[in-house]
C-alpha cells in the first residue's frame, strides 16, 4: 500500500464512526485497536507473554485479557504500561503491516486507525497524513461513561494518560469535527475522501 492515512482521536471521539464512513467508500481500514483485541482474546497470540509478565490474575476464566484487572495494574504502576506495550506493540505493528500489504493496490489509499498515534511517534513515520477526530473533552467523558458504564473519575484517568486535545490538533494534517450529531460526519468524510484520492494520485 503506497498511501496510508493515519486516523486518530481520543477515547470517545468517534474514530470508529469516521472509519466506518471511509470503509463505506471502499477504503481499507486497518484498526490497531481491533488487532490488539484479537491478540488478547481467548487463545490470542499475546496472552502467553502477558500472563508470564503479569501473572494469571490478568486473564479471565476464558483465557482472554481481563481488561479491568490490567487497567488497574497500569494505573497503579506507570512502568506496567511500558511492559505491556513492549509485548503488544511489535505484534500490532507486524499485523497492521501485513494487512496493509495484503491490500496491495486494490484501493487508492488505506486508513490506519491508531488510537495512540500521537503518543507513538513511530507511527507518524508510517503514515502520509494524519486525520484527527476531534471533540470537546466533556463530550468524550459523556460518551465513554454512557458507552462503557465507567465512572467519571476513571474516564478522566484514561484521558489524562492520552495526548491532550491540543497535542492531537497540533499533529493533525486534517481535523474531523465530531462534537455534534453523527450526521455531520458524512459530508466531512466525503470531502476528505476526495482530497485523499487526489493526494494519493487518483482522480474522482
Amino acid at each position: 500500500m503506497s498511501c496510508v492515512i493515519g486516523l486518530t482521536g481520543g477515547i470517545g471521539s468517534g474514530k470508529s464512526a469516521a472509519a466506518a464512513l471511509f470503509a463505506e467508500r471502499g477504503i481499507t481500514v486497518v484498526d490497531t485497536d481491533a488487532i490488539a483485541h484479537a491478540l488478547t482474546a481467548p487463545g490470542g497470540a499475546a496472552m502467553p507473554a502477558i500472563r508470564a509478565e503479569f501473572g494469571d490474575a490478568v486473564a479471565g476464566a476464558d483465557g482472554a485479557l481481563d481488561r479491568a484487572a490490567m487497567r488497574a495494574i497500569v494505573f497503579a504502576d506507570p512502568g506496567a504500561r511500558k511492559r505491556l506495550e513492549s509485548i503488544l506493540h511489535p505484534m500490532i505493528r507486524a499485523e497492521s503491516e501485513r494487512l496493509l500489504a495484503a491490500d496491495g493496490a486494490r484501493a487508492p489509499y488505506a486508513i490506519l486507525m491508531v488510537p495512540l498515534l500521537v503518543e507513538s511517534g513511530d507511527y507518524r513515520k508510517r503514515v502520509d497524513r494524519v486525520a484527527v477526530v476531534d471533540c470537546a473533552e466533556a463530550t468524550q467523558i459523556a460518551r465513554v461513561m454512557n458507552r462503557n458504564g465507567l465512572a467519571r473519575a476513571e474516564v478522566e484517568r484514561i484521558l489524562a494518560a492520552q495526548a491532550s486535545r491540543a497535542e492531537r490538533l497540533a499533529a493533525a494534517d486534517d481535523v474531523i469535527d465530531n462534537d455534534g450529531e453523527l450526521a455531520a460526519l458524512a459530508p466531512q468524510i466525503e470531502r476528505l475522501h476526495a482530497q485523499y484520492l487526489a493526494f494519493c494520485g487518483h482522480v474522482g
